[in-house]
């Protein structure tokens, strides 16, 4: 894995439950602000082999990205499941469930 990766990997893995991060943030956090797309082939590809909590990943609106099927639903449910309130239109309230990362485990 390249240095980004192995950052997103760690960040992805250190988000606690009942909190979500976006896309955008886990990719500047990673020191790649503009990485989001990379972030999402991140997830794409190593979530099963590396086992990450997939589910607290979200969109920059806090918005499940998955657009229908089983994968919406089950990301919904596991969200659910650690408290993670879904408002109306499929928001979650960023400014009540993101996670931050203490400044010093950010990328520089």
């Amino acid at each position: 894995m390249n240095p980004f990766t192995e950052r997103v990997v760690e960040i992805i893995k250190s988000i606690p439950e009942g909190f979500v991060m976006t896309y955008g943030q886990i990719a500047e956090c990673a020191g790649s602000p503009r990485g989001a797309r990379q972030v999402v082939r991140i997830l794409h590809s190593l979530s099963a082999k590396h086992g990450l909590p997939w589910h607290r990943v979200v969109n920059a609106r806090g918005e499940i990205a998955i657009q229908e099927g089983e994968g919406k639903y089950m990301q919904t449910l596991y969200l659910e499941n650690e408290n993670v309130e879904i408002g109306l239109g499929g928001r979650i309230d960023l400014d009540v469930y993101r996670f931050t990362p203490p400044p010093d485990s950010r990328k520089a």
